[in-house]
């Protein structure tokens, strides 16, 4: 109880936040978040529209699989992340194709990869911190590297979705019309598949494989709760992921606290009040 006050009081800290904000790895960490937002935000509305949040949270436990892997065998930790949630985003669109076997295909899928994670994190040697932070994340410890490799995702995510937008958007709003309209609606699945796999493992490593939904799903629910055109829909989950992935780390740095705690929390609040306000503007 008194660690929770003095946290609560910390966030008031202004002058500790100032000075943190002065130090490298604080600024590489605000790139980082910034460059998280912006990817999770234009991918978060079409994984909405496609109904994929159980999908999210599969890729995302499968991006801890391959990372877990990855810190064992002394490899890239964050190259195994995105190998595991890439595998795994494909083997649930190649698996899932049809909506009653989606659910069934993720969560065999998953448990699987689940029981591999146990099984590699309990035969690291090292620190069980490093493991740890695999499920909380680790946004301190953001390199130039890690920047390097959020800013490629970043070009990758944006190019994809530019090039690919309009179908993209009716495959997602609906596959089975697309299919008819001549889109190739399972070959547009796989290259989503493969961009969902690189956010969530790019999540995985800043916010941890517990909370990729707070970034991914939150803001991209709560923009649908206001508006209805995609486009503004995937402007408003941009802005939403960006205020809580930035605000979150910066609340987090006076109290030393895992920036997850207030990304969820900011979130979440984004998206009771575009809830309300959605249930207002329906009742007039």
């Amino acid at each position: 109880m008194e660690r929770l006050t003095e946290i609560f009081s910390s966030l008031s800290d202004i002058e500790t936040t100032s000075e943190l904000l002065g130090l490298d790895f604080v600024q590489n960490a605000l790139i980082a978040v910034a460059l998280l937002g912006l990817v999770a935000g234009l991918v978060g509305p079409f994984v909405v529209m496609r109904n994929m949040g159980f999908s999210v949270h599969g890729t995302s436990e499968l991006a801890l699989t391959g990372a877990a892997a990855a810190l064992l065998f002394g490899l890239n930790v964050g190259a195994g992340a995105i190998l595991g949630s890439v595998v795994a985003a494909m083997l649930f669109a190649l698996f899932g194709t049809r909506a009653v076997d989606r659910d069934s295909s993720i969560g065999v899928v998953m448990a699987f990869g689940l029981g591999l994670s146990v099984l590699f994190i309990h035969l690291y040697p090292g620190r069980a911190g490093s493991s740890f932070s695999l499920l909380t994340g680790q946004i301190v410890g953001v390199s130039g590297a890690g920047i390097a490799q959020l800013a490629v995702v970043a070009v990758i995510v944006i190019a994809v979705i530019g090039f690919c937008y309009r179908p993209l958007v009716f495959a997602s709003a609906d596959a089975e019309v697309a299919a008819t309209r001549g889109i190739h609606v399972r070959s547009l699945n796989l290259v989503f598949a493969v961009l969902l796999g690189l956010v969530a493992a790019q999540a995985v490593q800043i916010v941890g494989a517990l909370l990729v939904l707070s970034l991914l799903i939150t803001p991209a629910a709560a923009a649908a709760a206001v508006v209805r055109s995609p486009g503004a829909a995937i402007a408003l989950s941009v802005l939403f992921a960006e205020v809580a992935a930035v605000g979150g780390l910066l609340l987090s740095l006076a109290p030393g606290v895992p920036i997850s705690v207030f990304v969820t929390t900011i979130s979440f609040a984004i998206y009771v009040v575009c809830r309300a306000a959605s249930a207002v503007r329906n009742k007039g």
